[in-house]
């Protein structure tokens, strides 16, 4: 399960974060391609833009939950 106090500093403020057990998979990148973004240098996603309609949540959504490693977390806010 995602960790807030493990996310990385990239994640822009909002519901959705990735923390640093994200092992580079793409999945989320593929399912939400407009939320979530790589690190290059770290290889690692995070999340660049918090969704801004049902549709982007509901594919962040999707992400959160087919996430091999459980790196994606969603606090609420």
């Amino acid at each position: 399960m995602a960790d807030a106090a493990n996310k990385y500093p990239e994640n822009v403020p909002g519901k959705f974060y990735v923390d640093n057990q994200c092992i580079d998979c793409d999945l989320c990148r593929e399912t939400a391609p407009d939320n979530f973004q790589r690190n290059e240098d770290g290889g690692y996603s995070y999340v660049y833009k918090q969704p801004e309609n049902d549709d982007e949540a509901a594919r962040c959504k999707e992400a959160k939950e087919g996430c091999p490693v459980e790196a994606i977390g969603d606090d609420g806010a």
